[in-house]
């Protein structure tokens, strides 16, 4: 790289609009959403799309909501062409759905996509030619005259081609492709001279679309240069302004938001931004950012995992795992503090009096677009004991003392530490298991237990039981002023293991006929080590003695 880029490369002009209203604007509705895919975004790929995978893509933007539809470039060539014939001529296009094509501003061409949508019942044809001085130097050796001219002849061409098909509702798009590094005035002249040929009106209104064909300069340049063009066309009532943000910068989606505060109506681009080079503006970040603004995308991405599906199938190209909303990972937190902090805001969330989302972290609810609250927080090496509780609590049911969450949080950050990789569930549960103690070759096993009241001097509780000591079974007996003193009344006489409870809780798991008791307990021993068990049993007593002994376990199994 060099050390003075200066000497290669100048800062992009700034835009003499010192009156500028858009930075106090917000946007309040929707726009007029095109989808670019099978268009831009198909010609993008190493493979482009086939007709079973453009009628598959087709039909997923019908079922988003969106309902204008670049569906292609039909002079392009044959495989083009017979797709778009194809779509007009059997009926499968919703009557609540434009579709649109792509021309060059060239006779031939401009003909060939009129024919390509021979029958249709309503279209939109968009022309367009490029007028920066680069392009107007460079590729063409041309004046800014001989490229309006280009314009103006492209524009009689369309009428009269629409003319010979009266049948059908023709809509046009005019581009000064290259807007974003062209001179203001010159867009501004080239679009009023194809205005003049068209003559829209309020009802039926030119769509003048002004793409940052190659993404040149910040957003705010941008969205000067989109509030410029509004407060210079005439007959603006019977303009659509459009955007055609690319991603060049990374700023495509800043970029479509500014045009829009800027006085933008529609916005052109593609599912997930893909496109040439670095993609089109992407739609659904675009329309979810709306949505987390209480503002209604008119969009529905409420199965976001099938469109990703559909996307990745068509497309053949993967979404990132960090791709805003639609990512597997977005959702995801592996960072202990970000876990707790999820962790409790999903609680507080539960006991909120309003509908309005407040978690940290998620600016969304993944529930609204079809994602698992269990994908939410997942374990690794960098997770805390807020993390490996949601899991357990998630998994199983589970919902651990904070002190209980700390000690085996320990434990999985060791597993995490010795295996390197993310833990799945399954694993946590299988240490959880061996922790605590839970499987059935356990030195101290319930079979049967009894409790009575007898007054005594010793404690009014009385606890029989038969327990499958190392294997053999045993009947122990003890008494205390309750159930959970008896036990322990039970197991320091019978078994030598001395342990004082210092916290006990407990909750249901699950709910009706299905509900199980899940309890837990702290013990303290006399050389004042911490241990913790937890037992699980459709009756609470019994899951309560379970916990017993499962600290009991431990405790014996930490002394070996």
């Amino acid at each position: 790289m060099l050390q003075d880029p200066s000497v290669k490369y100048r800062p992009f002009p700034q835009v003499d609009l010192p009156d500028r209203q858009w930075p106090g604007r917000t946007i309040t509705k929707a726009p007029r959403w095109l989808s670019t895919d099978m268009r831009d975004g198909n010609q993008a790929l190493i493979d482009p799309m086939d007709t079973e995978k453009k009628t598959r893509f087709f039909d997923m933007l019908v079922k988003i909501g969106i309902k204008e539809i670049e569906v292609g470039f039909p002079s392009a060539g044959a495989t083009e062409f017979d797709f778009i014939s194809g779509l007009v001529q059997s009926g499968h296009i919703p009557d609540d759905v434009i579709i649109q094509v792509l021309t060059q501003a060239r006779r031939d061409l401009i003909e060939r996509s009129f024919e390509s949508l021979k029958g249709a019942k309503q279209a939109i044809v968009h022309v367009y030619n490029a007028v920066s001085p680069a392009w107007r130097r460079i590729v063409f050796g041309m004046d800014r005259s001989d490229i309006k001219q280009i314009a103006i002849n492209a524009a009689k061409i369309i009428r009269d081609e629409a003319g010979k098909q009266p049948d059908t509702d023709w809509h046009f798009e005019y581009s000064p492709e290259t807007f974003s590094t062209a001179e203001l005035d010159f867009s501004l002249e080239c679009c009023e001279a194809v205005m003049e040929i068209l003559r829209p009106t309020p009802e039926r209104p030119i769509i003048f679309n002004l793409p940052a064909t190659v993404e040149a300069a910040t957003p705010n340049i941008y969205a000067d240069q989109i509030e410029w063009f509004g407060r210079h066309i005439s007959n603006r009532e019977s303009v659509v302004i459009s955007l055609h943000p690319h991603n060049d910068r990374g700023t495509g989606v800043a970029a479509a938001e500014l045009g829009l505060m800027a006085g933008a109506d529609r916005v052109e681009g593609c599912l997930f931004g893909n496109g040439e080079r670095t993609g089109n503006v992407d739609l659904v970040t675009l329309g979810l950012n709306l949505y987390t603004q209480g503002v209604r995308p008119d969009l529905d991405f409420s199965d976001m995992e099938e469109i990703v599906q559909t996307v990745t199938y068509c497309n053949q190209l993967p979404v990132h795992p960090r791709h805003p909303y639609a990512g597997e990972l977005v959702f995801t937190a592996f960072s202990g503090s970000h876990q707790d902090a999820i962790k409790k805001g999903f609680a507080a969330q539960e006991t909120r009096n309003d509908e309005i989302w407040d978690v940290p972290y998620l600016p969304i609810d993944p529930a609204d677009i079809g994602c698992s609250y269990e994908a939410v927080i997942r374990v690794n090496s960098q997770s805390g004991k807020g993390g490996v509780a949601w899991v357990l609590q998630q998994d199983k049911g589970l919902k651990l003392p904070k002190r209980m969450q700390a000690d085996f949080s320990r434990v999985v950050q060791d597993l995490a530490d010795k295996t390197s990789r993310e833990l799945v569930a399954a694993d946590i549960w299988t240490a959880f298991e061996g922790y605590y103690c839970l499987g059935s070759d356990q030195p101290f096993k319930l079979i049967d237990y009894q409790e009575s009241h007898q007054p005594h001097a010793g404690g009014n509780r009385l606890f029989v039981g038969k327990i499958a000591l190392n294997g053999e079974e045993q009947t122990v007996s003890g008494r205390g002023n309750g159930l959970l003193s008896s036990v322990l009344a039970a197991l320091r006489d019978n078994c030598g293991i001395d342990l004082e409870v210092e916290d006990y809780s407990e909750h249901a798991i699950g709910c009706g006929s299905d509900v199980q008791a899940a309890a837990y307990v702290e013990c303290k021993t006399p050389d004042g080590r911490k241990v913790f068990g937890v037992g699980m049993d459709v009756d609470v007593a019994t899951a309560s003695v379970q916990a017993i002994l499962s600290a009991a376990n431990g405790l014996a199994a930490r002394v070996n």
